[in-house]
């Protein structure tokens, strides 16, 4: 059955889903014949699911990069940013096919700025000892990451400029453009970690993690070869961990997305909150297990590739979509962006000044991105879209 979804940034402004001229899209899937309660129990168990997978795949991404040898090689980067963003893949992909490009936009764009309050979470919950996370993970490689993910994010504002014509072979020059300067940007962060040119070598700061970042993928395949865990095994499992978070983000967002629609929830404000926060669960799972672990750099850089990744996926929905995705963006879309790009400068400013002050547990730096997510989605609803 065919059923007509409001997706998460309407089109036209001051029009119902059903209302002539709404940007509105066709989803094969009986979701609006459930009940509240049934939608909301397939919600959270998508989540316990992307969640669960999330674990798995961090524990056989770090294993598998080991036993192949790839480290901080390029394809070692690639696998773990395309594992951990694995939700926000399936959904982007479901919407380009779907031929509904503004609720790709809104699912990239939405999660950049939710997985930077993730290490708010991982200051408050994961470092010991009671020191904030940008004191102990301090680093001129991270501060090189963090400088990627803003570069990405002016290139989508620059691409959502460009005539929604401007398209080849199902190409656009923003999606390229966003695609090589992530691969030039991933090779120049891996020179950088293999030495700079200050006087610490590392670019490391003093008085930071004892052990070197990335320790945490060592001790997790000689755990797996204590377990007697083959490399075969260990791929079978980060392939079903694979297919269960693709399954389970796509019946997360449709759900959800019904439900809390139900509620009267804006597809701005979901898009942008709930459904961002329960696809950034593998970031999340992902960072306390290297924050438990004392790798606090693997934690950090982790949610900084992640973030550059996401705009890559601009090209995904524009091969499937066949059009010029950037374009289609609307105000609310560039507001995440900026939120996105200010929350990352925050953090930057946090490697490089290295507060010790706590209050509630964290941070000065992350209790101001806090702050400034929370006044930024309140701002979002009055957005016009």
């Amino acid at each position: 059955m065919y059923v007509s979804i409001h997706p998460w940034f309407a089109g036209t402004e001051g029009t119902s889903p059903s209302a002539p001229g709404s940007c509105t899209w066709q989803k094969e899937i009986g979701v609006t014949g459930l009940s509240s309660w049934l939608l909301l129990v397939i919600f959270l168990g998508s989540a316990a699911v992307v969640w669960g997978a999330g674990i798995a795949l961090s524990d056989t991404t770090d294993v598998l990069s080991e036993r192949w040898h790839l480290g901080t090689a390029l394809g070692g980067l690639i696998l773990l940013a395309v594992a951990t963003n694995l939700p926000e893949l399936a959904i982007t992909g479901t919407a380009a096919l779907s031929g509904d490009v503004s609720v790709a936009v809104g699912n990239i764009l939405g999660g950049i700025a939710i997985q930077t309050v993730v290490l708010v979470v991982l200051d408050a919950a994961g470092v010991r000892p009671r020191k904030p996370l940008t004191y102990v993970a301090a680093s001129l490689v991270l501060v090189l990451e963090g400088a990627l993910v803003v570069a990405m994010l002016l290139v989508v504002v620059m691409g959502t400029q460009l005539p929604s014509d401007l398209v080849l072979w199902r190409l656009t020059p923003a999606s390229v453009l966003i695609a090589v300067g992530w691969v030039v940007g991933l090779f120049l962060v891996r020179q950088a970690g293999q030495g700079l040119p200050w006087q610490d070598a590392q670019g490391d700061a003093p008085d930071t993690q004892e052990r070197p970042r990335g320790h945490s993928k060592h001790q997790k395949d000689a755990h797996a070869h204590e377990q007697g865990r083959g490399t075969t095994r260990v791929t079978l499992v980060f392939v079903a961990a694979a297919a269960a978070t693709l399954v389970a983000g796509v019946t997360l967002e449709r759900s959800g997305e019904e439900f809390f629609g139900r509620l009267g929830l804006s597809g701005v404000v979901f898009g942008a909150t709930v459904l961002a926060a329960a696809t950034s669960l593998p970031e999340l799972s992902t960072g306390l297990t290297s924050t438990r672990m004392g790798d606090y750099q693997l934690a950090f850089g982790d949610i900084f590739g992640g973030n550059a990744f996401l705009p890559v996926l601009f090209l995904l929905a524009t091969l499937l979509s066949g059009k010029a995705v950037l374009p289609s963006a609307n105000a609310a879309d560039l507001y995440l962006t900026a939120l996105g790009g200010l929350l990352t400068v925050v953090y930057l400013y946090g490697l490089v000044l290295r507060p010790q002050r706590q209050i509630l547990r964290m941070g000065v730096d992350s209790l101001t991105v806090l702050v400034l997510y929370g006044v930024g989605i309140a701002g979002l609803v009055l957005v016009r879209r």
